[in-house]
């Protein structure tokens, strides 16, 4: 046991779980055993009194076997379709499997338009907060019958590092078909190196993950590792282990070094930022000036228009909006207080004067720091 993982399991209790479909299938559709041993160990901690929330994978390829359909699939009304057929599956075997534990089980089925709203995230977090309460065990998926990106996209890594924000989790648990991250791809190389700890995400950290998925998986260790980025900085430690071992989440909560933990970063966003940063897509870009750069990386100030040397893109007031500066390096992304159309009538002028201009005033900031999640 590492002092590492023993700080951090202290005071663990809500806990995010992603099952990647690597670990629940098999050679005929969906792995009973496998799922039954995971739902096991979950009940085990949650009788605890451990708070779990389950990010699986899985429908697709279910829906595959029932269908009798030996390759992949290719285009996407075949994949969505897949996923209505495997979903209900999918979920009654978890309901089977957690009611053997006298333990209840939620659907919760979410596309990426779901989270973007801040009313409609908020109440997601809601109601994930009054399922854990009432000790049931929610179960996530993509909404992949249309859900066109997150297919296309394999998003489950992503989704779950949104959840884990949305939850408050204190711990994420990424299970896979791989004991964690190795310093080069398993696959394609002898005598791999698992990493144990990652501190900090930098440039070899990514180079070692492939981005190339499994057979049923629609992510590779790259989606994992940059999934990892997203968790740690909202101050959450996240564990990419291998699902298939009996016994893994035992091994983790009691401090085993098992698998590959990437510590969480020591100065985190708080949710609201979190939200702006990594789950609302950009309408559009800023560029500004080495001052206002400066003011809002070193300062903690906001964007005011003074700063600003051109407007790219078409978006509205209160579109998520990238700010880069003038090497075109994203600096910051936040929610605009005005159009685009507006801002670049106002670039470059001081404050003063956006009233005489636009023949309005509401705000002063085109964005205002409370507003902004700043990258640099």
């Amino acid at each position: 046991m590492s002092e590492e993982r023993i700080s951090i399991l202290k005071g663990v209790k809500k806990i995010l779980v992603k099952i990647g479909s690597g670990v629940l299938t098999g050679h005929n559709g969906l792995d009973l055993d496998i799922i039954g041993h995971l739902v096991d160990e979950i009940s085990e901690y949650s009788k605890k009194g451990f708070r779990f929330v389950i990010v699986s994978s899985g429908a697709i390829a279910s829906g595959m076997n029932r269908m009798g359909f030996k390759e992949s699939l290719k285009s996407l009304p075949q994949k969505q379709a897949a996923a209505a057929v495997g979903q209900g599956r999918l979920m009654r075997v978890y309901s089977n499997a957690f009611g053997r534990h006298e333990l209840v089980t939620a659907q919760i089925l979410l596309t990426m338009s779901d989270l973007t709203d801040r009313q409609r995230f908020l109440n997601t977090h809601n109601t994930l907060l009054t399922l854990m309460e009432w000790g049931v065990i929610p179960i996530i998926n993509e909404n992949d019958t249309v859900s066109v990106d997150e297919i296309k996209f394999g998003d489950n890594d992503n989704l779950a590092a949104i959840m884990a924000n949305i939850m408050e989790a204190n711990l994420l648990i990424n299970l896979t078909s791989t004991e964690g991250l190795y310093d080069r791809d398993p696959r394609k190389t002898e005598n791999p190196t698992l990493i144990p700890l990652v501190t900090e995400i930098t440039a070899e950290i990514e180079k070692a993950a492939s981005s190339e998925a499994g057979t049923v998986g629609m992510g590779g260790m790259k989606s994992k590792v940059i999934a990892a980025g997203k968790v740690t900085a909202s101050g959450i430690p996240y564990i990419i282990a291998d699902g298939k071992k009996t016994g893994i989440l035992g091994d983790i909560l009691s401090g085993r070094e098992t698998g590959t933990l990437f510590l969480p970063m020591k100065q985190h966003l708080k949710s609201k930022k979190y939200w702006i940063a990594f789950t609302l897509r950009s309408r559009g870009k800023i560029c500004i000036d080495r001052g206002a750069e400066n003011a809002i990386v070193n300062q903690g100030r906001s964007l005011l228009p003074s700063g600003i040397v051109r407007v790219e893109g078409d978006f509205h007031m209160g579109d998520p909006v990238t700010c880069i500066n003038e090497d075109g390096v994203s600096i910051a992304k936040g929610l605009v207080n005005y159009s685009s159309s507006d801002i670049d009538r106002i670039k470059g002028l001081k404050t003063s004067r956006i009233e005489q201009v636009l023949g309005d005033k509401q705000y002063d900031e085109i964005i205002h720091r409370d507003n902004m999640a700043v990258s640099r």
